[in-house]
């Protein structure tokens, strides 16, 4: 028992009956303020408890906070809170489940300060701090014995607690890609880098021992079963924007001394996890293309140990996305989630996560046959998961179309359902209307199935009529599907029929599926929308006048292609969007410099750049059209995209208004702000209420 946390756990609710249906109301955007997160589950090594990342809104900071909490894996006992502090996460399980280390970032003066590695002992005590590094720490991982901590730092010779003032502000760069959206401007002289401390009795922090150095990053470290090396993927070459994505996996010994390579691919690796008896290395792998294609599928490898012999591609002949996802708004916004491959305990399998045509699922993989067979599957979106050491109980943070999430339990051995153990947003959703999505597809103009979801209002009568909105993803390789998605049901709340759907291009639906946009983005993938449009408006209750078109980043770029090529909208919003595909390969935060959405640059194909452009062919726009941006998105800078459509269109006298969110940045919508996550949505549904719904909505009228 935890001496500290005693006070809290005597808190006693008061048991209140379920609403009633009829008592039940409509979802707001305030509603966000409620909502609680789970970031990650661990589970421990004896497979009795959880530790997790709970995370929620502090409404006077107008910011999240994240703190640690313990639940029972039987589900026998509720949760409750292991750690005070508001920005906790990481949990990690020391191998003799006693000890858990985290990542906190302490506040000093109202700021937080750089994130050290704690420890917390579960014999009592406070939690207690195992590095002090000026530049601080992350990313903790045990050694197999329990003495020490790999983490990853950009920690460098000459740093101090107090840095001293630089003698210039002034940046010189020489590197093609030199900001990064979220983060600013780069720091090339900062690499992150791997290290290990000793985890010492008492109060005493350990020197810790830097194993890498040099300019390059390492990610992704693990430890060997005998505790002997740690692996990691690493980009060791210069100017990797020249090149395609690619990546190797190294190995370094946990007491310092030459990096050796293990494996390599003709593509990018990630996450590599050893198997249990060290001989073996499985990770993530994704190969690119010979010419290179816009989107690369995922795969599951596995390499020997000691680098000889060539990687094998186990899910060469599964046609889904090894570590696949679904996307949606109610991601936890911060904390982040862990997963990976999951050894067998003898070996002959893997189980990890795989997007499979708008869910994400737990599947195995004979490390053999490569014979895939499902886990844990449903119409759900398994977001984060960690495992026992034997693999036989893994713990899952699920959500579905009507669930943001909630930890599971599952039995690896077993085909039957997986037990709830936390229902961290019951009360609030128990007095609120959601009703679950209706799954749909169409043929499109080639023959191609397009799958999508329809939201329809909690009050739904089919006898009514009702406007429509088309929402479109962005990436463009990424997917909606089985997920949580509050924009969706507020937008329905407020009676829109809301249609969703992954047209070609889409995630999770195969590489040829996925890769058949290239060179004609946007295009065909516009026409997929359309055909689902066209399959909405013969259902008798979709109001054909009353159509709203809105999408974000490259979502954003087709809901301006859209109202370039077509009036059939009433209004259209469009956030983060692009304009002028020429301008945003000069000024986006990554590199166009090979061929995958362009065969060359814009100056040697000024004619393709601009007929993919919305801005070319902007004269025909006669829908009402708001733009959303973020003022520090550097992925799709405001100038390439919403102001350039705003200033066309107000000179072409189509309504348009333009709302600017101070200090956001691409993530506006999933993790932004909270406050300005609600007038976000404020604004949508305030342009389509003005446009579709005749509402006189005066916030959008002309001033000087």
């Amino acid at each position: 028992m935890i001496r500290r946390v005693l006070i809290a756990t005597l808190i006693i609710s008061a048991t209140v009956a379920a609403p009633q249906a009829e008592d039940k109301r409509l979802i707001t955007e305030t509603d966000i303020m409620k909502f609680v997160w789970i970031a990650e589950g661990q589970i421990s090594p004896d497979g009795r408890q959880v530790a997790f990342t709970r995370v929620v809104i502090n409404e006077s900071k107008d910011d999240y906070e994240t703190s640690l909490w313990l639940v029972a894996a039987d589900g026998s006992a509720a949760p409750r809170p292991l750690t005070a502090g508001t920005r906790d996460s990481s949990p990690r399980w020391s191998p003799d489940g006693k000890t858990l280390a985290f990542v906190r970032s302490p506040e000093k003066d109202g700021k937080p300060q750089p994130a050290q590695l704690f420890v917390l002992a579960f014999d009592g005590g406070e939690a207690r701090p195992v590095t002090d590094l000026a530049r601080g720490a992350g990313a903790p991982a045990w050694s197999p014995d329990g003495r020490r901590i790999a983490f990853s730092s950009s920690m460098k010779d000459g740093d101090t607690a107090t840095p001293t003032p630089p003698k210039s502000d002034v940046r010189v760069i020489t590197s093609a890609v030199y900001r990064a959206n979220g983060g600013g401007w780069n720091d090339p002289d900062r690499p992150s880098h791997i290290w290990v401390t000793d985890v010492k009795a008492g109060n005493e922090i350990a020197k810790a021992t830097q194993l890498t150095s040099g300019k390059y990053s390492e990610g992704g470290h693990a430890w060997a079963p005998d505790g002997s090396k740690i692996y990691f993927a690493s980009t060791r070459v210069d100017d990797p924007y020249y090149l395609q994505s690619d990546s190797d996996l190294y190995s370094v010994p946990a007491t310092g001394g030459s990096i050796v390579k293990v494996a390599s691919i003709n593509g990018s690796i990630g996450n590599p996890r050893p198997s249990p008896d060290g001989k073996w290395i499985a990770f993530s792998g994704t190969l690119y293309g010979t010419p290179e294609r816009s989107y690369d599928q995922p795969d599951l490898f596995v390499a020997a140990a000691d680098g000889t012999g060539t990687p094998r591609n186990l899910t060469d002949k599964y046609d889904f996305d090894i570590g696949g996802g679904i996307g949606g708004d109610q991601r936890a916004p911060r904390g982040g989630g862990a997963g990976g491959a999951i050894w067998s305990s003898d070996g002959k399998s893997i189980i990890t996560v795989a997007g499979e045509q708008g869910s994400a699922n737990l599947v195995r993989i004979d490390v053999t046959s490569g014979s895939v067979t499902p886990v844990y599957k449903g119409a759900h979106t398994v977001q984060a998961y960690t495992a026992t050491p034997d693999a036989k109980t893994i713990v899952a943070v699920r959500s579905t179309g009507t669930e943001i999430n909630d930890l599971f339990v599952v039995d690896t051995a077993s085909s039957a359902s997986a037990r709830q153990i936390t229902r961290v947003n019951d009360a609030l959703f128990k007095t609120i209307k959601l009703i679950e999505p209706e799954e749909v597809s169409w043929t499109s103009f080639d023959g191609k199935r397009i799958q999508g979801w329809v939201q329809h209002p909690p009050d739904f009568d089919k006898s009514k009529t009702y406007p429509f909105v088309l929402q479109i993803h962005g990436g463009p390789h990424s997917a909606y599907g089985n997920v949580f998605t509050h924009e969706f049901h507020f937008l329905a709340a407020k009676g829109y029929v809301v249609l969703y759907p992954n047209p070609r291009g889409s995630s999770n639906y195969g590489q040829d599926f996925g890769n058949i946009i290239q060179y004609r983005y946007p295009g065909d993938d516009y026409k997929d929308l359309m055909a689902g449009v066209d399959m909405m408006t013969k259902r008798s209750y979709i109001d054909s006048k009353r159509m709203g078109v809105i999408g974000g980043s490259g979502g954003g770029l087709l809901t301006n292609w859209t109202i370039t090529q077509t009036d059939r909208f009433a209004a259209a919003v469009s956030l983060r969007s692009i304009a002028d595909w020429s301008g945003f390969w000069y000024t986006a935060d990554f590199t166009l410099y090979t061929p995958s959405w362009f065969r060359k640059a814009p100056w040697e194909d000024p004619a393709d750049f601009m007929a993919r452009s919305p801005i070319t062919h902007v004269a025909k726009v006669k829908t009402p059209l708001m733009l959303i941006d973020g003022d520090d998105d550097l992925r799709t800078p405001p100038s390439d995209g919403g102001e350039m459509m705003f200033r066309a269109l107000k000179y072409l006298k189509v309504p348009t208004v333009m709302v600017r969110f101070p200090g956001e940045t691409h993530e506006l919508s999933r993790s932004g702000k909270p406050k300005h996550r609600v007038e976000r949505l404020q604004h949508i549904l305030g342009w389509f209420d003005k446009y579709l719904q005749g509402k006189n909505v005066g916030t959008y009228d002309d001033r000087q």
